[in-house]
């Protein structure tokens, strides 16, 4: 029974980083800013980071930071992004943690 509610309580931490992290990318200091300069790309990529969080069964820092940096590979591969977009959108995600680990706490 106690292995469950473990269980429960991350998952219960987990949502509530993803929501975080989702509030934050759309709703943050510069979220109106975000939301009109936002492309379908920039959402689909936001979107691939949280599905990634969803999967990882524990969350810190760096490895949130290599997720980040494996999903904007993908994106940056993919070629309809230019470099600089590319790092200024990188970096953003990777300043949401500052916000999604307050969650975690």
């Amino acid at each position: 029974m106690e292995q469950k509610s473990k269980k429960m309580i991350g998952a219960g931490i987990a949502l509530a980083a993803i929501a975080a992290a989702a509030t934050y990318f759309l709703t943050g200091k510069k979220g109106r800013e975000n939301r009109e300069k936002i492309a379908a790309w920039t959402l689909k990529m936001k979107g691939e980071v949280l599905e990634q969080m969803k999967k990882m069964k524990e969350i810190d820092r760096e490895k949130y930071y290599a997720m980040v940096d494996d999903v904007a590979k993908k994106y940056a591969r993919a070629g309809r992004v230019g470099a600089e977009e590319m790092k200024h959108l990188t970096g953003e995600v990777k300043n949401a943690w500052a916000h999604i680990s307050k969650q975690l706490k």
